[in-house]
């Protein structure tokens, strides 16, 4: 691949990146980009995010149901999080990631499940005092 393509890819990854995640998230880990971690940021750009996350097959709602799910697989709480703040922020209903935490609750357990509405309710609250509108659809508290 020439120089010139690579670079292509991986404006396409930053693009499907800041889409995703967000201008601010995104601008903070270019920031906090340096020698030691460069490769791997460049790696997540063009693998994660251009040729995963921009190719053809799901969209970007089924991939995040996906990364949501397997994050609370994982456990990985700090990816959940950053996924959960980046949906919600792009208006991903909250009755879809009610939906994402009872079909975990059966396949990774009540425990996960449990932890992962205490991280909800968290990012709730703090996109709300920031005054993002959430989309609660029939969820709405006192509707």
């Amino acid at each position: 691949m020439s120089n010139k393509e690579m670079d292509e890819k991986y404006q396409a990854g930053m693009k499907v990146r800041r889409r995703i995640l967000g201008e601010a998230h995104v601008d903070k880990a270019v920031e906090n980009t340096t020698p030691l971690n460069r490769e791997f940021q460049d790696m997540l750009t063009l693998y994660g995010w251009a040729d995963v996350w921009g190719r053809d097959g799901f969209d970007y709602r089924t991939r995040r149901i996906l990364v949501l799910g397997t994050m609370m697989a994982l456990g990985r709480w700090e990816e959940f999080v950053m996924h959960l703040r980046a949906a919600l922020r792009d208006n991903f209903s909250l009755e879809d990631i009610k939906e994402i935490m009872l079909q975990q609750a059966i396949y990774c357990g009540l425990p996960v499940t449990n932890t992962s509405y205490h991280h909800l309710n968290a990012v709730i609250e703090e996109l709300e005092a920031e005054g993002v509108e959430l989309n609660w659809g029939s969820l709405k508290p006192g509707a």
